[in-house]
């Protein structure tokens, strides 16, 4: 597994609130629990098509990780963040085990 987070990508999750490292990101990948989800909202459509999953950093922060899977092994961030109770309850009744 190869993360991959463009300059753009960081600079974004740099001025979240709270800050969101690579560190942040590799750590939800590591303690990930649950399935990954596919956002198929036309909106949001990639190819190869975006999965996405909520899980914890080591310290407990909960974020919502989006990434493009390709098949090199590179998992392409596109963004990280505190997940919302609506994002949390989709997981939670589809992602989550």
């Amino acid at each position: 597994m190869a993360l991959v987070i463009s300059s753009a990508v960081r600079h974004k999750l740099s001025e979240k609130n709270p800050p969101i490292t690579e560190e942040d990101i590799a750590q939800c990948f590591a303690n990930r629990t649950g399935r990954l989800l596919i956002d198929d909202r036309e909106q949001n459509l990639t190819n190869p098509l975006t999965r996405w999953f909520i899980s914890e950093t080591d310290y407990g922060l909960t974020l919502k990780i989006c990434f493009i899977p390709y098949n090199d092994g590179r998992l392409v961030v596109k963004t990280a963040y505190v997940p919302n109770k609506e994002e949390v309850g989709i997981y939670e009744a589809h992602g989550a085990k």
